[in-house]
């Protein structure tokens, strides 16, 4: 993946700073957004990755990019005693709280501010780890995996939900015209930061989808992988453990 993509083409900031100032500048807006933006097929999505991480029974679980939390607060759901959410953008961290807060979870979700290239948690530590269309805003992807994969557990459970896209006609053909011309429209539209969704629709087209992701989760370590299409390509659920 192109590394220069990032939300602010003029701005100094590293790409990790400018993916935590977008974030907090449209962390209100984002959920709704989400919705509007899959049609609402992205919580049947998490529901899918929900099922995978369950079927696994984990006691720790890790959600990174936690964003708002959705993915996390699904987590309630398994028998797991302890789930962290680690975010890099202390807005979108802001709104996750109070979500976890009114539906009484405060007591099994602990939301932190934290780098997934720099994880505070000692190797080995987590049954299962998700990461919820997060690993392409990754300043370094490989040392990001690498990083997962230090706290994971042996024989642990790692799902990626991501965008990809479609290679079949006339679904690749459809996708291109919704990401590039209606769903920036769309961010602008409902968002006060003007550049995010283009930034988000921009880095999801140039981000390696199925077999090169594949390919890399194996170079940084990681066995049993595999890839799961869903909704004609429009996003992948991507399973892998560790030895």
């Amino acid at each position: 993946m192109d590394k220069n993509i990032t939300p602010y083409k003029d701005s100094s900031l590293g790409k990790k700073e400018q993916v935590a100032k977008m974030f907090d500048t449209i962390s209100g807006n984002y959920d709704n957004l989400n919705r509007v933006i899959s049609f609402g097929i992205d919580v049947k999505w998490r529901k899918k990755v929900l099922k995978i991480v369950n079927d696994n029974k984990p006691e720790t679980i890790l959600d990174i990019a936690t964003g708002t939390g959705d993915l996390a607060i699904l987590m309630s759901n398994t028998s797991a005693k302890e789930i962290i959410g680690l975010d890099i953008s202390a807005g979108m961290l802001e709104v996750g709280i109070k979500k976890v807060a009114q539906k009484n979870l405060s007591d099994r979700i602990e939301m932190i501010l934290g780098d997934s290239e720099k994880i505070p948690f000692d190797d080995n530590h987590f049954d299962a780890i998700t990461v919820a269309f997060g690993v392409r805003n990754f300043e370094n992807l490989e040392k990001g995996l690498a990083e997962i994969l230090r706290v994971l557990k042996p024989n642990g459970t790692f799902v990626i939900l991501e965008t990809s896209v479609p290679e079949k006609t006339p679904y690749k053909q459809g996708y291109n015209f919704y990401s590039r011309n209606i769903l920036p429209i769309i961010g602008k539209l409902f968002s006060k930061d003007n550049v995010a969704y283009g930034y988000l629709s921009e880095s999801a087209a140039a981000f390696p989808y199925g077999e090169a992701l594949n390919n890399i989760l194996r170079k940084t370590g990681f066995i049993d992988v595999k890839a799961m299409p869903q909704t004609f390509g429009v996003a992948t659920i991507y399973v892998a453990s560790k030895k």
